[in-house]
């Protein structure tokens, strides 16, 4: 069985991957297409981009397709930069523009105001157009500085609840069970578990 993963970000693409690991489902990316489509990620929630870019991907490739949209919500800065954290700082900006932006506006914020979560949501779309979405959140508080040297994104800045260290410091090994993609992979890992294959199944 065929599964196609709906994201060209190759970070992501790893832990998505690594959930996989030992599950029935043959990976398979948008790299592997001939002409994969493009969709522009213009929603106004993590859900709704997913939803777009899974069912652009299943309806181009024929085949089940897993896309997710994730970002930072800091509770200091009303939620930003949510749903736009890839594009915080404009189109070409780094991880580290970003994090600097995000750093400079809680300059003076205190600890116990540092809220913040990661939150992940995943569609799991068919080629018949039926859909079905699942969520990861990660609770925490923003570091001081960027620390670490693993991760990507706002990992180095973002300290996990339960932890002193930021994800970048963590590794893997621990943003693999407490991440919000983790999360919503676990559930996305589970349902394809329980699934029963129908005439339409890859």
């Amino acid at each position: 069985m065929k599964l196609l993963l709906a994201t060209r970000n190759r970070n992501k693409l790893v832990e998505m991957q690594h959930a996989l690991d030992g599950t029935e489902w043959q990976v398979l990316l948008l790299s592997d297409l001939d002409d994969a489509p493009e969709v522009e990620e213009d929603g106004v929630t993590f859900e709704e981009n997913a939803r777009k870019k899974a069912g652009a991907a299943a309806q181009a490739s024929r085949l089940w397709a897993l896309a997710e949209d994730s970002g930072l919500e800091i509770d200091a800065l009303g939620g930003e930069p949510g749903v736009k954290s890839a594009r915080y700082c404009g189109e070409g900006a780094s991880d580290a523009d970003r994090m600097r932006k995000v750093l400079d506006r809680l300059i003076a914020v205190p600890d116990e105001l540092r809220t913040a979560r990661f939150r992940c949501a995943m569609c799991l779309a068919d080629p018949a157009g039926n859909e079905t979405c699942f969520e990861g959140r990660c609770e925490g508080r923003m570091a001081h500085h960027a620390r670490g040297s693993s991760g990507f994104g706002y990992d180095p800045i973002f300290m996990p609840a339960g932890y002193a260290q930021t994800f970048a410091e963590l590794g893997l090994s621990v943003k693999s069970k407490v991440s919000h993609r983790a999360l919503a992979m676990q559930q996305v890992v589970d349902f394809l578990r329980t699934w029963v294959p129908g005439p339409q199944a890859p």
